[in-house]
């Protein structure tokens, strides 16, 4: 294997990275030096799914499952689950101890899942469990995806039954009006408008807080639900309707995962600024205000208490800013689910699809057409069947209290096998947090009648489609690796009998294993020539979001022309073949791109109850994915004229 290090250290002066990557060292400084500019950034990313639950959280708490009385004591106990959830699941949970477990700066619950290597090793029950649970945590925000939307927009519009009652009609055309113009923009990228969306979410969270800040001068006593005596009151006088009251409480942490998720884009430390700094105490402000509002006219809690907040003259200018808010929430959703999509293709959970680069700049800002049409369809029949945010809010928190559940199972892995931490602390942290994971997700079950089994179905198609592509995956890798033969023994055989060699340079794009590419194989059957030069192409992706471009390549060097290539990528990063080529003259491979032809593999799979492997209908389902998968050409960033595509017949 030829790889020195004066080669790699050319290697590292010549860009292979897609636009705006860079080394962990340079990202550091770039924190350090732009910490309060990221953070601002970052409150128009990843703050505006929690930012905008002041909308609709409060109200559910009390109209949710079991309708609570809207007395001085429920609301002080209400506030102090508030207050009380936020500090431990946001702050405690995610803010300090999650987010310590990044992988490689990058954060998200299948990063969290990568950085346990759960795919390497002999299969055992351990392992299988950990996939399980990464692949179906992830599979349940693709739920979140949908429903965040649907609700964050509804719920700003619904203003209109306070500020013009009249309009009432109106609210789901707009709402729909809104949404098709969300999605179909999706398409040109954010990059246009992200540079404005710090600034309008920090005029959003000033405004939560001017308002929280009147409430509360209405009626301060509200402020002692900073003591948590009144959440325990709570429970004590509720019994099992206070318990209920969770699945609402719940709608004020939603947006945790969002966090951790979206950490490789700015850092935990912008992050943590702004948590602790604006969004915290705008929160908490508000929700007090609120609080503060109800006290003393109860029966306002009916009509949306956030906008009670607010003088008649402001509310239409409030649902205006409202509006942009949950726009920009789901923008944030919208573009993680396309983040999540191509971690899943990286990971080889899911099958090839097209994904666009929709910035030169920032390699986060991405595209992918068909995931963005099925949530623009699942979230339009959203709105269209739940009609009101009261009964979205029914179907919103199951995925998300289940996914936060998963990342603290997750955790005490970490913790043991990453941290290093001694058994004792890592049961009395996990624990800690389990009882709130726990409380928020019986709490949550309870919705599933009315609205919350809609996540979870979603969430168990997504879950069963990527498994079954993975399982695929490696029985079709299985078939093909019991067919193969050996590449020393064709090697030998070419030397006894060698075929007619034409000009140029052949690429077969091969799995991870030492035998002859079948491709190769039915290509000497059929064409029976060769190229001068022929590269055994593998394409791999690591566990970690990205691979230093000094590390990408190894160029093993065997008999007759022939050249094993390994690439490797980050499951953050999006393959490009030809650029990964010409890199390879620093390893003593000069490959024309002009003269260069490169053979793909589409296999023809067959069904079949044969062989072992999986049931019937699952191997039907896996073929369907593989004839819809996206081309190979497309992925790899291979020129389609220079492609020759060989068939494969597979038995499954």
């Amino acid at each position: 294997m030829v790889e020195p290090k004066q080669q790699q250290e050319q290697t590292v002066q010549v860009s292979t990275e897609p636009p705006g990557e860079e080394s962990p060292e340079r990202s550091r400084e770039r924190v350090r030096g732009k910490l309060v500019p990221l953070g601002l950034t970052a409150l128009g990313v990843v703050y505006g799914d929690i930012g905008t639950s002041p909308l609709y959280a409060l109200h559910e708490s009390f109209f949710g499952l079991d309708k609570l009385a809207v007395s001085p004591a429920n609301v002080l106990g209400v506030l102090s689950l508030i207050f009380w959830s936020l500090v431990l699941v946001i702050s405690v949970k995610y803010l300090l101890v999650v987010m310590r477990a990044d992988n490689h700066g990058e954060g998200g619950i299948l990063a969290l899942m990568a950085l346990l290597s759960p795919w390497y090793g002999s299969p055992s029950r351990r392992r299988a469990i950990l996939i399980a649970l990464g692949v179906f945590g992830a599979a349940l925000l693709y739920g979140d995806g949908m429903i965040t939307p649907a609700i964050s927009v509804l719920s700003a519009i619904e203003g209109l039954n306070v500020a013009a009652p009249h309009l009432q009609p109106y609210v789901i055309p707009i709402t729909i009006a809104v949404l098709v113009v969300l999605f179909v923009f999706q398409q040109r990228g954010t990059g246009g408008v992200g540079a404005v969306f710090g600034p309008v979410m920090l005029v959003w969270f000033v405004t939560l807080a001017v308002l929280g800040v009147h409430g509360i001068m209405l009626n301060p006593v509200v402020l002692r639900a900073f003591n948590p005596i009144h959440a325990v009151y709570f429970f004590a006088s509720n019994h099992w309707a206070g318990f209920l009251a969770l699945g609402g409480v719940f709608l004020v942490v939603t947006g945790g995962e969002a966090l951790y998720a979206d950490m490789g884009h700015f850092g935990r430390q912008p992050i943590r600024l702004m948590w602790f700094a604006v969004v915290l105490p705008s929160l908490l402000l508000n929700y007090f205000g609120q609080g503060a509002v109800v006290m003393l006219h109860p029966h306002l809690l009916e009509r949306l208490p956030f906008y009670q907040l607010a003088p008649g003259w402001a509310r239409y200018p409030l649902i205006a800013l409202a509006t942009v808010a949950t726009v920009i929430a789901s923008q944030a959703v919208i573009s993680g689910a396309f983040s999540l999509a191509r971690q899943a293709v990286q990971l080889g959970q899911s099958p090839r699809m097209r994904i666009i680069q929709t910035s030169p700049e920032e390699s986060g800002q991405i595209y992918v057409p068909a995931l963005n049409w099925v949530l623009m369809i699942a979230t339009i029949g959203l709105v269209v069947g739940f009609r009101t945010s009261s009964h979205l809010a029914s179907a919103y928190g199951v995925a998300v209290t289940t996914t936060m559940l998963i990342t603290t199972l997750l955790l005490y892995f970490i913790m043991r096998e990453r941290w290093k931490w001694p058994m004792p602390v890592a049961l009395a942290v996990v624990t800690l947090f389990l009882v709130a994971d726990m409380s928020f997700f019986i709490g949550n079950l309870f919705k599933i009648p009315d609205g919350g089994w809609f996540p979870l179905v979603v969430g168990a198609l997504i879950y069963t489609y990527m498994a079954t592509w993975r399982r695929g995956r490696e029985l079709v890798l299985d078939r093909v690796r019991r067919a193969t033969e050996p590449l020393p023994s064709l090697l030998a055989r070419l030397k006894r009998d060698p075929p007619v060699r034409v000009r140029g340079t052949a690429v077969f794009m091969t799995p991870p294993t030492q035998g002859t590419p079948p491709m190769l194989h039915h290509h000497l059957i059929h064409n029976q020539v060769l190229h001068d030069q022929v590269v055994l192409l593998t394409v791999t992706t690591e566990d970690v979001p990205r691979v230093p471009a000094s590390e990408r390549l190894e160029v093993e060097p065997l008999d007759l022309g022939f050249y094993r290539v390994r690439a490797r990528y980050g499951f953050m990063q999006s393959p490009n073949v030809p650029v990964a080529l010409r890199l390879c003259e620093h390893f003593g491979l000069d490959v024309d791109l002009e003269h260069t032809t490169y053979y793909v593999g589409r296999e023809n799979l067959i069904p079949s109850d044969e062989m072992p492997g999986m049931s019937l209908w699952r191997e039907k389902l896996f073929a369907f994915m593989s004839r819809n998968a996206s081309r190979a050409t497309l992925f790899y960033n291979i020129p389609p004229e220079r492609v020759v595509e060989l068939g494969l017949q597979v038995r499954l």
